[in-house]
């Protein structure tokens, strides 16, 4: 292996220092603002975030998708039954992380996992599009399959059963992570980057800056 190729270097040079007197005092309203940027400003998928859990022997990171953001919390769809949720049945303690290139910012937030309402779930559920309504019957998510054409197979299967009406399965919906901590990331040149981290004490949020 060529050790040369992890020898890439970047500077941070946009220079958007975070001013402990500008920036507000509620992290909501700080992540709104620097999302309404990354909506406009990042290529593709602006609402990726890394979700990361515990099982109880490793941690565990994938990708998926902010759909909501309310006053309580981040929130994601998914099946009931995968990995991820039985994860955070178990271990509810989870984090996100945004990371925007284009922007040279890092958000990460920590929390407790719960599920959202039936009621809040089948609202999204029913805005999705056919074939992802579709797919939410049709995969055993993180169950082992035995190929692709098994999955094609029940999704013609699903698309003869349903038509166009397709009920939300009791097994999807969606879950929420209620922060009590965020941390706002912005690079600066020299890796001597901003770090401000909130930090929520009984209905307060404290601020104070790490080093980079």
């Amino acid at each position: 292996m060529e050790k040369s190729k992890f020898k890439q270097r970047t500077d941070y040079t946009l220079n958007h220092p975070l001013d402990e007197q500008e920036i507000d005092s509620n992290p909501f309203e700080v992540f709104h603002e620097w999302y309404d940027v990354a909506a406009e400003r990042v290529e593709k998928d602006a609402n990726a975030m890394t979700l990361a859990t515990y099982d109880g022997e490793f941690p565990r990171a994938r990708i998926v998708l902010l759909k909501e953001l309310d006053a309580k919390g981040f929130v994601y769809f998914t099946n009931y039954l995968s990995d991820k949720v039985e994860e955070t049945n178990t271990h509810p303690k989870a984090s996100l992380t945004f990371y925007w290139k284009e922007l040279e910012r890092q958000v990460r937030i920590e929390g407790v996992m719960e599920k959202i309402s039936p009621e809040e779930s089948e609202e999204y559920f029913q805005t999705r599009p056919l074939g992802s309504r579709i797919g939410a019957w049709v995969s055993p998510q993180s169950k082992e399959i035995p190929n692709r054409e098994w999955l094609d197979e029940k999704v013609v299967e699903c698309e003869a059963k349903f038509k166009e009406e397709v009920d939300r399965p009791e097994f999807w919906g969606g879950l929420r992570l209620v922060p009590t901590y965020f941390e706002f990331w912005q690079g600066q040149s020299s890796r001597l980057h901003d770090r401000l981290v909130y930090e929520k004490k009984g209905a307060d949020w404290l601020r104070k800056r790490l080093a980079p």
